[in-house]
């Protein structure tokens, strides 16, 4: 009888536990924690890297062979552009990942010469007409965010179209500025 008066007793109070931690999460709302150095919240609220790759047009496989990312200044970028809603097609790249300055920390939109298809021609790299090029918009250096962002892009492209790690460019303080955030 003690084991079943026993079992009576832990299992009320679980059912009271979970009774009153769902008041207690019902009183404290769809509140999401506060904004640090990296936030969740954030991220999440980020489109997806996978619906940012995609294109109306047909993508064809072989036909990106490399990947670019550039930094670009945010005073120097909204200085000398026509600052709109679509301004980021103004900038030569396939991708604009923004800071806070600019648009919403890590978001990442594709450029109208993305959509389609179009190549972009530098003298950086030789096979510059397969090359896709990302333009991280920074004050002095990339945040956290954008970072992360970054990576989750050129992993997605890089999955999407088997583009080998050798023929990833990045910027010359990429590795250590990767570094710092980490820590």
């Amino acid at each position: 009888m003690s084991f079943r008066t026993r079992n009576t007793k832990v299992l009320a109070s679980a059912l009271i536990s979970v009774a009153i931690g769902a008041v207690i999460l019902k009183i404290l709302g769809n509140n999401p924690p506060a904004s640090g150095a990296f936030s969740l919240s954030k991220y999440y609220g980020l489109d997806p890297v996978k619906t940012v790759i995609s294109s109306p047009l047909c993508q064809v496989n072989d036909h990106w062979k490399q990947i670019e990312i550039n930094y670009s200044s945010t005073k120097a970028a909204m200085a000398s552009l026509p600052f709109s809603s679509g301004f980021e097609d103004n900038i030569i790249c396939h991708f604009v990942i923004y800071n806070d300055r600019c648009g919403n920390d890590g978001e990442i939109k594709s450029t109208e010469k993305w959509q389609r298809q179009q190549p972009i021609t530098t003298d950086k790299t030789g096979d510059s007409d397969q090359t896709i090029h990302i333009c991280v918009m920074i004050d002095g250096s990339p945040t956290n965010l954008q970072i992360k962002r970054a990576e989750a892009l050129v992993e997605g492209l890089s999955r999407k179209f088997t583009i080998q790690g050798e023929t990833i460019f990045y910027p010359d303080n990429w590795r250590e500025i990767k570094t710092k955030a980490k820590k």
